[in-house]
């Protein structure tokens, strides 16, 4: 994969899919996890953003290690780099969660199977369990990653400092 697209680091440019897909597919499966009269009309649109979220987190993680290899090692970029790297179990609970959470509601809407109710709730259950830890580790990877990439750069007074200015 490309290190730097138009001559700026691929990382900062993928990430930014991870801070917007993996919450919409966090936020969507709370919503059709919650509201059972949305999950007909709203699971398969949360399920394709979950696997675009899945898809991306892998991406991230690699133009992350890709980057890693040119900045300065701190204790900053590491913590960003661990915490980073455990996000994908999360953003895949998710996508299991919906995955089975349409193929039940599928299954009992065209069989009439029973079963698939509480198979279809409990989906509904590890989907919000999935939802609300995917949106937490990316804030605070986010937040470890910002203040990776800033630490040092500005005082508290405003005033730029540091290696960017």
């Amino acid at each position: 994969m490309f290190s730097t697209i138009f001559g700026l680091p691929t990382h900062p440019l993928v990430v930014h899919a991870v801070v917007v897909l993996v919450p919409l597919a966090a936020l969507s499966a709370l919503v059709v996890a919650v509201w059972p009269a949305a999950r007909d009309r709203y699971a398969p649109a949360a399920l394709l953003l979950a696997t675009l979220a899945l898809i991306s987190v892998p991406l991230a993680t690699h133009t992350g290690e890709q980057l890693e290899r040119h900045v300065h090692p701190s204790a900053f970029v590491e913590r960003h780099t661990s915490m980073a790297d455990g996000l994908l179990p999360f953003v895949g609970l998710l996508w299991l969660a919906l995955a089975v959470l349409v193929a039940a509601r599928r299954l009992g809407a065209t069989r009439g199977v029973s079963w698939t109710r509480y198979v279809a709730g409990g989906a509904a259950v590890v989907a919000v369990i999935g939802a609300v830890a995917s949106g937490v580790q990316v804030a605070r990877i986010g937040d470890s990653g910002a203040r990776a990439a800033w630490h040092g750069v500005a005082t508290t007074s405003g005033q730029v400092s540091g290696p960017h200015h």
